[in-house]
């Protein structure tokens, strides 16, 4: 019989989660405080416990793990909170945490994560690189908690502290320069240079000029010998970007870089050794490209050892407030005024689209504060483009009304739910019990809810 704990000062929490995993040969036990938990834990052994990383008590989950890596080893436990950050994840990794998901969680991925938990397995980490993980995660700059980024931050606590090259794929704006980066910022290799270049932006020439450096006379103007970018990187990291719009003939070269760590420049016969770990990044498929010999498949597998998916903001809509909150407080350091977004203003955001993705919200954002004329950023105030994914606001109508925010477009019955429960959830400051009360709900049935609509709850205060 395997015993699981579950810590959370939620009680309809731990009761879901009891409920879940009641299963034949699972025993579940519950905590409602830090102090119940190391109780138990002083006269009971447990498999598995699943612990509420923001305990509404001065100690917190990291706290209960760490009794538990001191006094019960064997334990593995897995964090859960619903501020999902690399820092979280790292802290909790490095800390011994078998695994963290964010809430909202969904029933299978919990009954997954348990199952590994409570499985023999091999460690996913050294706990001395994810150390240097989180000393140097200031500097990363990723913003989101949805599941999606979770995963993609836990991918990044692992693959760092490699020196394996990684293939980053993503739509246009995405930030998938920013991954990269983290993931320099976090690996060994941190103190090094991190050289960027976006090989669709120069001629093949020149590109194999800038990668490879060249001497003195191997071509009109070059007028004195000059390093490549490979040789800057050394000791580093170099950022291939758009590498789906390298040439055949250049792939040959960057491939024979990534067998035998050596360059030429051009011009030049002899050889040289370069240490340089490489991260490159794509918005094509590039086994389609493969498929039509656009791209060398030798190439592909060597840069593709381990892939990450970056996810369209469309699929993390739930991060779109956090984001545009980030971008709005970035934009206003630098005019000294106070504004914050209409409730319609956040509800058109979450509706479009974004093509453009992160980068798009960015320039919306930076547009929005340009124009707004009072304390709050209206629709009106947002680019054409945004405005106009709304009928009634391509007509001109404005409104910014409760009844404007949810019905302008004339949405799916299931989309008007969705978009009355963010409006709630955002006026009562994801308080969970006070949005239950309005919506006339238990809290169990608002969980159910956010599942489905896949969207964060945030720990506000005290009764949320």
């Amino acid at each position: 019989m395997k015993r699981i704990l579950i810590v959370d000062d939620d009680p309809e929490t731990c009761e879901f989660l009891t409920e879940l995993l009641s299963v034949p040969d699972w025993s579940v036990h519950a905590a409602l405080s830090a102090e119940r938990a190391l109780e138990l834990l002083e006269r009971e052994d447990f498999d598995c416990a699943i612990v509420d990383l923001n305990l509404n008590e001065p100690r917190t989950g990291l706290d209960i793990l760490k009794a538990f890596k001191e006094r019960s080893p064997r334990t593995e436990v897995i964090l859960i909170t619903g501020f999902g950050t690399l820092e979280a994840a790292v802290e909790a990794l490095r800390r011994g945490a078998f695994d963290f998901i964010s809430k909202p969680f969904k029933v299978e991925d919990v009954l997954q994560t348990v199952r590994r938990a409570l499985s023999p397995r091999e460690p996913i980490s050294d706990d001395a690189s994810l150390e240097h993980l989180l000393k140097a995660y200031e500097n990363s700059g990723l913003i989101g908690r949805t599941p999606q980024m979770i995963e993609l931050y836990k991918e990044i606590a692992r693959v760092a502290p490699m020196s394996t090259t990684v293939l980053i794929v993503g739509e246009s704006g995405t930030g998938k320069e920013l991954i990269a980066r983290a993931i320099h910022a976090h690996s060994p290799r941190a103190h090094g240079p991190f050289v960027a270049i976006n090989c669709g932006a120069l001629t093949e020439t020149l590109l194999e000029a800038e990668l490879f450096g060249h001497v003195r006379g191997s071509f009109t103007g070059a007028v004195a010998d000059k390093k490549g970018l490979f040789e800057e990187a050394h000791g580093g990291t170099i950022f291939l970007d758009e590498i789906s719009e390298t040439t055949p003939a250049l792939q040959v070269k960057l491939l024979r870089v990534l067998q035998e760590g050596e360059i030429k420049r051009v011009g030049e016969a002899r050889t040289r050794r370069v240490d340089v770990r490489v991260i490159a990044a794509t918005n094509r498929d590039l086994e389609a490209e493969v498929k039509t010999r656009r791209f060398r498949e030798d190439l592909y597998y060597r840069l593709s050892v381990v892939t990450l998916r970056v996810p369209p903001l469309r699929e993390r809509r739930e991060d779109i407030p956090l984001l545009a909150t980030h971008f709005l407080r970035r934009a206003l350091q630098q005019t000294g005024r106070a504004l914050a977004f209409s409730p319609a203003a956040l509800a058109l955001l979450m509706t479009y689209t974004w093509p453009g993705n992160v980068r798009e919200l960015e320039n919306s954002i930076e547009y929005a504060v340009i124009h707004a004329r009072g304390g709050l950023i209206t629709p009106e105030d947002l680019p054409e483009k945004i405005r106009a994914a709304v009928p009634s606001l391509r007509r001109g109508r404005t409104s910014t009304t409760l009844e404007a925010t949810l019905f302008q477009d004339l949405p799916s019955l299931d989309e008007l739910e969705r978009r009355y429960l963010l409006y709630v959830l955002d006026v009562v400051n994801g308080n969970r019990s006070r949005a239950a009360e309005i919506l006339g709900i238990d809290r169990r049935t608002l969980y159910r809810m956010v599942e489905r609509f896949g969207i964060s709850l945030e720990r506000t205060n005290a009764d949320s």
